[in-house]
């Protein structure tokens, strides 16, 4: 018997993931919880074999933050994340000991199901790269790792000196990579673009 634990703050999610594992005999439904830290402490006194880990649970608490806490305290326990963040930290950040295995929900329902049998059975399951979104003329895949950076750093709060410093490059540098990001996505002003990463979830600065 595979006793699961689900971890998602949003109810008509909680439900669907209800329901694909109330759909496999040799599961167990243990518990339904919106709040990654409290899945931790489940995890501590509950023998849970697989958790399904939103990223961006109850109060911003971060599902990746916990996996990474489970996986330490539990080593034989898999925890599989499951999230609609396309911001590449995340994927980054899951492949570092935060979880087993990754899957973005506007997957298919046959595909999770596919990496939940693969990761209890000892494989890790993650995606080369993250899904592209549209970004008025481009998507989120023709701005460059670096160029990303940049307008995480900046939206995180830091000036075109500081992100210079912090890259290694001129301010001028700076300067010219956000100016080649609007002109190429068709936006009128920085404002535009960074409004348009935040509503894309391209990136994620809220994770408590």
């Amino acid at each position: 018997m595979v006793r699961v634990l689900i971890v998602e703050d949003q109810m008509i999610m909680q439900k669907y993931f209800e329901y694909l594992i109330l759909q496999e005999p040799e599961f167990r439904l243990v518990k339904t919880v919106a709040d990654a830290r409290e899945a931790v402490k489940i995890c501590s006194y509950s023998a849970i074999d697989l958790v399904l880990m939103d990223v961006q649970t109850f109060h911003n608490h971060d599902g990746l933050t916990a996996g990474k806490a489970i996986k330490e305290e539990h080593p034989a326990t898999k925890v599989v994340i499951i999230t609609s963040l396309i911001d590449p930290k995340i994927l980054e950040r899951a492949k570092t000991g935060c979880a087993d295995s990754l899957w973005y929900k506007d997957h298919g329902e046959a595909e999770l199901r596919d990496v939940i049998h693969r990761t209890l059975d000892g494989e890790h399951v993650f995606p080369d790269t993250t899904p592209d979104v549209e970004m008025n003329w481009i998507t989120s895949g023709e701005i460059s790792p670096r160029q990303l950076e940049m307008l995480r750093l900046y939206i995180c709060g830091m000036s075109y000196s500081e992100i210079a410093k912090k890259m290694d490059c001129s301010t001028s540098g700076v300067r010219w990579n956000f100016q080649e990001m609007i002109t190429k996505a068709g936006y009128s002003c920085k404002e535009d673009l960074i409004a348009a990463a935040l509503e894309s979830k391209l990136i994620v600065t809220t994770l408590k």
